[in-house]
């Protein structure tokens, strides 16, 4: 090894062990995942955070994926009696959004004829809404979430898998509201809600993956 490279190797040594350290310390999370950051009251859903999930099988080649957002809504919630809790959501069906701009123009196309059908939303579709009647803890941060979802004027009883998600004060920057998130999972058929079409190349079983954020 040249005297060169010695010289280079020893003074970056000395550099390392004079130079100064600092300690990064990461900013503490508002949120956490503990229950017991849970306060009750009632909240409001938080439509710039709260997104629906669908996916369905096409044609058996792959899952495809849309969502809905801007979801509005109360949830009710008390930390010493979770199973109370009540939720009352509106999910805005003319914001679907998927990645394609011709499918989504195909969900909110009005029927071809008159008086007919559309293949699916149509144009300007009724919000849809779920509005739950029952909650059973299945576990510290778990529980099954029963309710009405009507959709596309067709009202039907869903059941969700609900997982607590986190909890906390936000930011004086950012409202300085307390916040509560949950992740919900669940399966509908979309044909029991009048929308059949393309039916079973698009499957009729809809997945539900649900991020829902409240504040108060």
């Amino acid at each position: 090894m040249s005297s060169r490279i010695l010289t280079a190797l020893a003074l970056g040594s000395a550099l390392l062990l004079t130079a100064p350290t600092y300690a990064q310390k990461a900013p503490a999370l508002p949120g956490s995942k503990s229950t017991a950051a849970v306060t009750g009251g009632t909240y409001q859903a938080d439509p710039g955070h709260t997104l629906v999930r669908w996916t369905v099988d096409h044609f058996g080649f792959s899952p495809y994926t849309g969502l809905f957002g801007g979801v509005t809504g109360t949830l009710e919630l008390d930390p010493k009696n979770p199973a109370g809790a009540k939720v009352d959501v509106t999910i805005p069906v003319a914001g679907v959004a998927t990645a394609s701009s011709a499918l989504t123009a195909h969900l909110l196309r009005a029927p071809k004829e008159a008086g007919g059908k559309p293949d699916f939303f149509g144009a300007d579709p009724a919000p849809a809404r779920f509005v739950s009647t029952r909650v059973v803890v299945t576990g510290k941060d778990r529980g099954k979430i029963s309710g009405n979802l009507t959709l596309n004027g067709v009202t039907h009883p869903v059941t969700l898998d609900a997982t607590f998600y986190g909890a906390g004060k936000a930011p004086a920057a950012m409202g300085g509201k307390e916040n509560v998130g949950f992740t919900a999972r669940g399966t509908i058929l979309r044909s029991q809600f009048g929308v059949a079409y393309a039916i079973p190349l698009v499957s009729d079983a809809v997945q539900l993956e649900i991020a829902a954020a409240f504040a108060k």
